[in-house]
């Protein structure tokens, strides 16, 4: 598998800490200062990255409410809603972008985002954007996604809803388009997303399919499922955030708050280093632990000639006497020498 792509100043890949990246989404809930204050909390959270979505409502859909252009009533969060209207709230202002992009420079965060569409490529070029990543809706989009990978730069691209033949079409146009490697991300593409739709599994078979890198777009509460994710291979992570679900906001109800995004950064990195290797036996941490196994000890003052029974010797910690298994090999014999309480059984004594 390739081993690892470049995103900014960070490599991303198999053989390196899980990349945790903040997507703000709406949750600026149309406030440019509400939006710069979570660039901050991302920044303080030791997340790696910051992500946007780059549009406008008349690049994503089209302003016209008939059933085809509603969500659902049964959605969850969105219910019956108009999709020009909604993308109208959560969209961010082409003219924050720049703002937006300088701040997360200021504060250490490596900043990209998702283009809908070619303005979105040329605003993001024009800010240097280090990748590029393509939503799950958007798999299907092989013009877009050929646009997108002429700039020679990394692209993630999200498979929620997608087949394995959608990928491949995919995975294929980026590479053939000239992208800088490619991070495959399984995602659940439902808002809130259900743990048990997130078939973690499937992610070293993308892995393999594919050759690339893998991780992890999530939108299920809380970072359990995220962190687990580590385990099947995830060295990419994605989690929507806000400063405070309270506050409200399009996505409000599947993202973190800065506190759980912390955590998320603390808890990933953790379950990345306890990956380790494949060797079974005593590790370096446990070089302390060997010293108090059982072993068989003299727990009685005895003199030379006493004979050795279960209440003078026992198995007991620490080590340093004879293996547990050979009493019924010493038991019986004698003493050769007075042996004070305490000391390791030894052949030499009996």
């Amino acid at each position: 598998m390739t081993a690892t792509i470049k995103i900014g100043p960070h490599a991303v890949g198999a053989g390196e800490r899980p990349f945790v990246v903040a997507e703000m989404s709406g949750n600026h809930n149309g406030d440019l200062n509400r939006a710069l204050a979570i660039v901050d909390a991302v920044a303080e959270s030791g997340a790696h990255a910051l992500k946007l979505q780059t549009y406008r409502p008349d690049t994503i859909t089209i302003d016209v409410d008939t059933p085809a252009f509603r969500i659902s009533s049964g959605h969850e969060l969105w219910g019956g809603e108009n999709l020009y209207r909604l993308y109208e709230r959560a969209h961010t202002p082409y003219e924050w972008h720049a703002p937006i992009f300088e701040r997360a420079r200021e504060r250490g965060l490596t900043v990209f985002s998702s283009p809908f569409d070619a303005t979105a490529v040329e605003l993001l070029e024009s800010l240097d954007a280090p990748a590029y990543k393509i939503a799950s809706s958007e798999l299907v989009d092989l013009p877009l996604i050929r646009l997108v990978a002429s700039t020679g730069k990394p692209m993630v691209i999200s498979t929620g809803m997608a087949t394995v033949a959608e990928i491949d079409a995919a995975v294929r146009t980026a590479r053939d388009g000239g992208a800088a490697g490619i991070v495959l991300l399984a995602c659940t593409a439902s808002y809130p997303a259900p743990p048990a739709d997130s078939n973690l599994r499937r992610l070293p078979v993308l892995a393999g399919a594919f050759d690339v890198p893998v991780g992890l777009s999530d939108h299920t509460p809380g970072i359990g499922v995220a962190v687990a994710s580590v385990a099947l291979g995830a060295c990419f992570i994605e989690k929507h955030v806000t400063l405070d679900r309270a506050d409200g906001g399009v996505d409000s109800d599947f993202s973190l708050n800065p506190a759980e995004l912390t955590a998320l950064v603390a808890e990933s990195g953790r379950a990345y280093a306890a990956l380790g290797g494949t060797a079974i036996g005593p590790t370096p941490a446990e070089r302390e632990g060997l010293r108090f196994r059982r072993s068989l000890f003299v727990v009685e003052d005895v003199r030379a000639g006493d004979p050795v029974t279960a209440h003078n010797v026992r198995s007991i910690r620490p080590a340093g006497g004879l293996a547990p298994v050979e009493i019924d090999r010493v038991l019986g014999r004698t003493f050769t020498t007075d042996v004070p309480r305490g000391t390791p059984l030894s052949w030499d004594l009996i």
